[in-house]
């Protein structure tokens, strides 16, 4: 009969012995009784065992000790015998000279002699050992083809730093144009920010493109198909609202960044300018003073900052922010202007038209001849500009030469707006009618008649002419027939802010809402309930929506989702003017009582943007000259540790 495990550890403690009848009558009242469990610390220990028969057992420690790690079981040679070395040196000599099957079985026989830590070691030691490279093996074209499938930068930038091989791969430019068209960064604006940059539709001509394989077609989604054709250009805009000027020859003045000369590098810039705008940007306050005002019309150029105020001053900024400038010279409110270079035509209150030179503050001419205020200012090529003033006429004038050239009548009211596309100029009117004039032959062709109340913004864009009215509705027209396509419904209130881009409207009102519209199938996209008054300003590019209310805030929308990105500045009294462009944006508002600006800046720091550029890809390149590129890893390196850092600051794009 076997003895239970509390009578062996009685029978082992007990401090006097037992005599053999003892023994016997113990293991047979056993029998019939059941052993007791061993104490454990979730039970308490009974008071009737006398503490020296308790078994002995190390007590638990309060926290449990790490597990061993791989760099842990390292074996250390520190307490290795004199003979162990002889040892070793015989069993790798036996080793040797066995074959295949043999050295199994001997490997078999010792791992059998091991006990489950040191079976541990040995995995953690073998397994490194069985794991391979793909990339190492793989030919580059089915490598590059593996990274094509990988459309998060972050992967990406990561990646590069594993090996040479992998850096090598991940400095292939083609993994970069790929990523591109997915994140839809097609083109690099010459105007960014008044640096001179690189389109990326013109690096063919300075990266080769032959590659051995195809790159699949980027997706089909709203942000990716709406604007190749209309980029780079100023966005249809609100008549006191424009996007700065994107023509080269004023890009030139301006101060210049390192051309970007591979999509690697374009990437990076135009991923940390979305970061940028999304979770930063540097900010630059400013109060206008001593002149205080309603702040009535703004343009943001590639030299400029124009804010013209109802107290008849004009001030002229730098892009920094920095005053240069007052035109001093209206007798009344500016409520309308056009830049255009170094010139600047402006209208108000007083009735005249007045072209400006704001390299010297000089005043060129004073153009006179409307009746009332001037309302709505254009400009159709260098040397001539039009203007609709509330005597119900529009006026072209020779602004080199400081002659009207033309008078345009037929509107029975105010002319409240205007947009020009080539020859042609569309006007609104509060006499509820829009017309399409031909500006070189001085007369009207049509007359687009359905709106029920005033005309207050229109858009063009050479085929398509989008209207809103104070009836609530917004229309679009074919400006060749004079029909009315569509009939958009769904603010509540006035439709005052219209813009055009591709086949995507987007509207505000003064409900405070703003609609993004698809012109292909005339249906609303996105419903943003934006601001709780009015929609004082609004523009949008192929990115974002930003929008201004008289609520004294200005958000920041994705154009694709809808989904609200951020606010980008402190609430205040009321917003009178926002306008963007690639890199910057500016504010201007009402705060306690004073006129502020806010310039924004979304521009990389230089530093982040500096990197070894080559003239071509190495591996999707391969019969291209490869002197001097081992040389330029490690540089080219800490270029990636830069782009990961930058790529690894923000969440995963949305």
């Amino acid at each position: 009969m076997v003895a239970t495990n509390d009578e062996e550890i009685a029978l082992k403690t007990a401090p006097i012995p037992l005599t053999s009848s003892s023994r016997l009558s113990q293991r047979s009242d056993s029998i019939h009784t059941r052993p007791h469990a061993l104490p454990t610390p979730s039970r308490p220990i009974p008071t009737n065992i006398p503490h020296n028969l308790l078994p002995s057992a190390p007590a638990s420690p309060p926290t449990p000790a790490p597990s061993p790690t791989p760099h842990h079981r390292t074996p250390s040679w520190n307490n290795a015998n004199e003979n162990e070395d002889a040892f070793l040196r015989d069993a790798r000599s036996h080793f040797s000279r066995l074959d295949s099957s043999e050295r199994q079985r001997f490997l078999a026989e010792i791992l059998n002699l091991c006990d489950s830590q040191q079976l541990s070691f040995v995995h953690d030691f073998v397994s490194p050992r069985l794991k391979k490279d793909p990339f190492k093996t793989l030919p580059n074209e089915l490598c590059l083809r593996v990274l094509t499938f990988i459309d998060d930068p972050r992967t990406l930038a990561r990646s590069s730093q594993v090996s040479k091989r992998w850096h090598e791969l991940l400095s292939d430019d083609m993994t970069w144009k790929n990523l591109c068209d997915r994140h839809s960064y097609r083109r690099l604006s010459a105007s960014s920010s008044g640096r001179n940059s690189v389109a990326i539709d013109r690096l063919p001509s300075i990266i080769p493109r032959t590659c051995p394989y195809t790159l699949p077609a980027p997706p089909s989604d709203t942000s990716s198909r709406l604007y190749d054709q209309y980029f780079p250009g100023p966005s249809t805009s609100a008549p006191n609202l424009s996007l700065r000027s994107f023509d080269a020859t004023a890009d030139s003045a301006s101060p210049q960044r390192r051309k970007a000369i591979s999509y690697k590098s374009h990437f990076k810039q135009r991923y940390m300018v979305e970061t940028a705008w999304r979770h930063g940007g540097r900010v630059k306050g400013r109060h206008i003073k001593p002149d205080q005002g309603v702040v009535t019309s703004l343009h943001l150029t590639p030299k400029y900052i124009v804010v013209a105020l109802d107290n008849a001053k004009i001030h002229v900024f730098d892009t920094e922010g920095d005053n240069q400038k007052t035109l001093q010279g209206h007798i009344m409110g500016v409520w309308a202007m056009i830049p255009q270079g170094d010139i600047l035509v402006s209208g108000g209150c007083d009735r005249d038209v007045r072209v400006w030179n704001m390299a010297t503050g000089e005043s060129v001419h004073t153009l006179r001849g409307h009746t009332s205020t001037v309302r709505c200012l254009k400009m159709s090529d260098a040397d001539t500009a039009i203007s609709g003033s509330r005597d119900t006429t529009l006026r072209i004038w020779d602004i080199k030469a400081g002659i009207c050239k033309n008078v345009l009548v037929g509107h029975q009211a105010s002319v409240r707006c205007l947009e020009i596309k080539g020859d042609i100029a569309v006007s609104g009117s509060y006499d509820t009618t829009a017309r399409v004039w031909s500006i070189s032959e001085g007369r009207c062709l049509r007359t687009l008649t359905g709106h029920f109340s005033q005309i207050y913004a229109i858009a063009f864009d050479g085929t398509r002419v989008a209207t809103g009215s104070l009836d609530t509705s917004v229309r679009i027209w074919d400006p060749n027939t004079g029909q009315c396509h569509a009939t958009l419904q769904g603010h509540t209130s006035l439709v005052g802010q219209v813009q055009m881009r591709g086949d995507i409207l987007v509207t505000g009102g003064s409900d405070g809402s703003v609609r993004v519209w698809s012109l292909n199938k005339m249906t609303p996209i996105h419903r943003l309930a934006a601001h709780d008054n009015s929609v004082t300003s609004l523009q949008f590019d192929d990115t974002r929506v930003v929008s201004g209310g008289s609520d004294g805030r200005v958000k920041v929308w994705d154009l694709e989702t809808g989904h609200l990105v951020r606010e980008l500045s402190t609430p205040a009294d009321a917003v009178w003017r926002v306008a963007f462009e690639e890199e910057k944006a500016v504010i201007m508002a009402s705060r306690a009582s004073r006129t502020i600006m806010e310039v924004w800046s979304f521009s990389p720091p230089e530093e982040a943007l500096v990197e070894h550029y080559r003239s071509s890809s190495p591996v999707s390149l391969p019969d291209q000259t490869m002197s001097g590129y081992q040389t330029e890893i490690d540089a080219d390196e800490r270029g990636d540790t830069k782009m990961r850092d930058a790529l690894d600051c923000e969440d995963p794009l949305d």
